[in-house]
């Protein structure tokens, strides 16, 4: 217990699966979390759940993809609690499953601008408050869609998620000399309600992915997590540009 005790973060992405699996299991760790979300239903549910667990924690409604309200939600939490030490920039989407040629522009620039502009814009804001306070970690969630490739009817979603990770690892070695860590978190297939979606939608979806992975099973949100506060705390003080596959040995095939 205590692991990230007394720090500040927040954490996008927390209205649902792994966020707010997250937003639990910091809140449980002693952080002071900010869960920021679109979904603003998901957001009050999960923040009603650190509260269930005894904790407390704050929600601020929030779309990624647009500037201004990312720059809000980072300054609500630099006013609330006077720094930043962690953000966990785990907001994303997967969008429609089609072949390269069937998806729309549109719909490829909702979901380049959600995951990988997104993720840049969070980093935009969270990067000078850190850098003022002379340290800070930053988690950013990728996916094995981005590390392996060849994502049949993902190929937007395929090609944001490797785009985090270049964006990250670039990011981590501008500013590993200021004292900030930029690390990258990987689940696979992760049994959140996005993906829960998409198994109604394709129900031969679940048995092929269970036989995808080597564990013979799908993730859960908390294991995720797990990582990911790892990455956030203190046990990695010498980790950074680094990008943690939390897989079950997916990306080993």
């Amino acid at each position: 217990m205590g692991r990230i005790e007394n720090k500040v973060g927040l954490i996008t992405g927390g209205g649902s699966g792994i966020g707010r699996a997250a937003a639990r299991l910091f809140t449980r760790e002693g952080a002071n979390v900010v869960i920021a979300d679109i979904d603003v239903e998901g957001g009050e549910r999960s923040l009603q759940l650190v509260r269930d667990d005894g904790n407390e924690a704050e929600f601020v409604p929030t779309d990624v993809s647009k500037s201004t309200d990312i720059k809000a939600l980072v300054d609500h939490v630099v006013t609330a609690h006077g720094r930043l030490d962690f953000a966990y920039n785990n907001a994303g989407i997967m969008g429609e499953m089609v072949a390269v040629t069937d998806l729309g522009e549109e719909a490829w620039d909702h979901i380049l601008e959600t995951n990988l502009k997104g993720t840049w814009m969070c980093l935009k804001y969270q990067i000078p408050q850190m850098l003022k306070q002379g340290h800070g970690a930053i988690v950013n969630t990728t996916a094995s869609a981005g590390m392996k490739g060849g994502s049949p009817h993902r190929s937007a979603y395929a090609a944001s998620k490797a785009g985090i990770v270049s964006l990250s690892k670039s990011a981590a070695l501008e500013y590993a000399e200021y004292g900030l860590r930029i690390n990258v978190i990987c689940p696979s297939h992760t049994r959140t309600p996005m993906l829960e979606q998409y198994f109604e939608l394709r129900p031969d979806l679940e048995a092929e992915f269970i036989a995808q992975a080597p564990m013979g099973r799908i993730a859960t949100p908390e294991e995720v997590a797990e990582g990911a506060l790892w990455l956030c705390s203190d046990a990695t003080s010498f980790i950074t540009g680094h990008v943690l596959a939390v897989d079950g040995g997916y990306l080993c095939r």
